[in-house]
């Protein structure tokens, strides 16, 4: 019995030990990361719907504290559109006002600080600044990851030289789920039809409550109702399929769906560098 009590006492002190350590912080920050004013949007409803219609569209970047770790979940317009006047074509106008490092160094932060990299798809509006996080963990769906680096994507060059550095990065590649950080607080989904491995994230906040960043599974606002399909789709069928089995996700979770895309949605999110928890 002597030996007992104070195995017993030691094993209560761990137990206390172990009950005192906090859960991870887990933060969302909003970066702006540029904007995109367009003509037009007759490309983003295939029934000819939005014909003729005009909408200013938010770009953002996205990031995520988890206790020490950081997740940065798109990485907007190139920097080197900051100081011009910036880029038209096609009824789309391209603009971002500042730079993403400078945004990151108001949280000490550069990018070799960022642990792992998220792009919710390929395309440059998304991925403009993707070679400068050559050296973070580059988390990606299969599907994207092939066809990124397929030879036809490849001569793509507007596209391509935007992500190229990341052949060389150590990259995660996942089919179906990923969960960032290993507790479930953040997880990614990929839903494909907007490109082949298209993905969304998932916040589980303690304060805030489940919230869904939707890359361009919904382009605008509106598509969240009106379930238009933009003419730029690469797979319709995928897509449709990919939103609702996103709807039924959002509705398990009860989770809050901010439409990437949306100026409302990002007008609704803390200014940077306040945060979501």
């Amino acid at each position: 019995m002597g030996l007992a009590i104070p195995l017993l006492v030691g094993v209560l002190l761990v137990a206390a030990g172990c009950a005192s350590v906090p859960e991870p912080e887990l933060r969302l920050y909003t970066v702006d990361c540029g904007s995109i004013a367009v003509d037009d949007m007759a490309p983003f409803a295939d029934d000819g719907s939005l014909d003729g219609e005009s909408v200013d569209l938010a770009n953002p970047c996205f990031l995520v504290r988890h206790g020490a770790r950081w997740l940065l979940w798109d990485t907007g317009h190139p920097d080197s559109l900051a100081g011009t006047a910036g880029i038209a074509g096609g009824g789309f106008h391209s603009t971002r006002t500042g730079r993403l490092v400078d945004q990151l160094r108001r949280l000490d932060l550069t990018p070799e600080s960022i642990d792992y990299l998220a792009l919710s798809h390929h395309h440059p509006d998304h991925a403009g600044n993707a070679n400068l996080f050559r050296q973070s963990t580059w988390i990606v769906s299969r599907a994207e990851h092939e066809h990124m680096f397929s030879p036809a994507t490849r001569e793509n060059r507007e596209f391509f030289d935007r992500y190229s550095d990341l052949e060389h990065s150590p990259a995660l590649i996942f089919d179906r789920e990923h969960d960032v950080f290993g507790d479930g607080s953040a997880t990614i989904f990929t839903m494909p039809g907007h490109t082949p491995g298209s993905s969304v994230l998932l916040l589980r906040l303690a304060e805030s409550g489940a919230l869904f960043l939707t890359g361009d599974l919904y382009t605008h606002e509106r598509a969240l109702e009106s379930n238009s399909v933009p003419r730029f789709t690469m797979n319709r069928e995928e897509l449709l399929a990919s939103r609702r089995r996103f709807k039924n996700l959002a509705a398990r979770e009860k989770a809050r769906i901010v439409v990437q895309h949306a100026k409302p949605h990002f007008e609704s999110l803390p200014r940077f560098p306040e945060f979501l928890d």
